[in-house]
């Protein structure tokens, strides 16, 4: 790719959907389908949902929630979410980040945080697994492991959207790790997806931050999708769903409840950024590796895609 050449083809609106989700799995997967229909009707053709939308956030929770999405696709009862997604994105002819859900895999007696893209026609397009797991301790604020329950996953995502370019999906803590965005840029995405739940320790203090920090970093568009933040659930979301520019301004966030936020991603403000601030042609590669040129996997051998 060119300094000054954009990986947007055109315009095209994002809607990033701040969902509040309860304990039952039916009516979180209902909600969303009409929260996804609303924001189509506002004129966006790229939704995403959040971070385990279809249950409550929390390792205990995984277990109970998990669906079996393979061989894909599978069976309606193996998994109500695969297909309520499928759904939404055929019914309003968008593409669908749906979020995450817990995912099962019987052949290993394993669990994953699984994001699932899907088409206009109701295709699955990707599948991207949470490579990096939120293992944190803060003494006296927060204490989680999720990799108490689950598997990382073991690539980086790219989905092409075939009117628009290709844009990179990877769950919440993934946002920290600057190697997959820098990957997803340097192979020619337009945009950094993120499904995410940050808590009220982890989001007043970074949230804003990687987000800024990515676009800024890689000089396209950043959107974080945050659920709503529910006060009575043993997990308290941060919220604060926004969507950032290539100068990493910050185009429009939410506050903490339920909402939608959404903007239009133009690809001459990708180029005219690159043109202005060329990185692109200014790194020293006679200095530093390029990552993106590395050993870098973007199949999961245990996906098979």
């Amino acid at each position: 790719m060119s300094s000054t050449a954009s990986p947007l083809r055109k315009p095209v609106k994002l809607a990033c959907i701040q969902l509040a989700s309860g304990s039952d799995k039916a009516a979180n997967l209902a909600h969303a389908a009409d929260k996804v229909a609303e924001a189509a009707r506002g004129g966006s053709k790229v939704i995403v949902l959040p971070e385990c939308f279809n249950s409550p956030y929390g390792c205990n929770f995984f277990p109970d929630y998990a669906e079996t999405l393979l061989p894909s696709p599978p069976p309606r009862d193996q998994s109500p979410s695969f297909h309520a997604l499928s759904a939404m994105a055929k019914d309003n002819a968008v593409y669908l980040v749906g979020g995450s859900i817990p995912e099962r895999d019987p052949a290993g007696d394993q669990y994953y945080n699984t994001s699932l893209v899907f088409s206009p026609d109701g295709t699955l397009l990707g599948t991207h697994r949470k490579v990096h797991l939120f293992d944190i301790d803060i003494p006296g604020k927060i204490t989680f492991r999720e990799s108490d329950v689950l598997s990382p996953g073991n690539q980086i995502t790219l989905v092409d959207l075939p009117e628009y370019g290709t844009i990179a999906v990877a769950i919440c803590y993934d946002v920290r790790f600057p190697e997959l965005a820098t990957v997803a840029a340097r192979k020619g995405a337009f945009a950094l997806i993120y499904p995410g739940a940050f808590n009220l320790t982890t989001g007043p203090m970074h949230w804003r931050l990687l987000s800024q920090a990515r676009a800024v970093d890689n000089q396209l568009y950043v959107a974080l999708c945050s659920p709503a933040r529910d006060m009575n659930a043993s997990y308290h979301a941060y919220g604060h769903s926004l969507i950032v520019d290539p100068l990493a301004e910050v185009l429009v966030e939410a506050e903490e409840h339920e909402t939608i936020v959404e903007w239009e991603l133009d690809g001459d403000k990708i180029a005219e950024v690159r043109k202005n601030i060329p990185l692109i042609t200014q790194r020293r590669f006679d200095v530093y590796p390029d990552i993106s040129q590395g050993k870098v996997q973007m199949k999961d051998p245990k996906l098979g895609q």
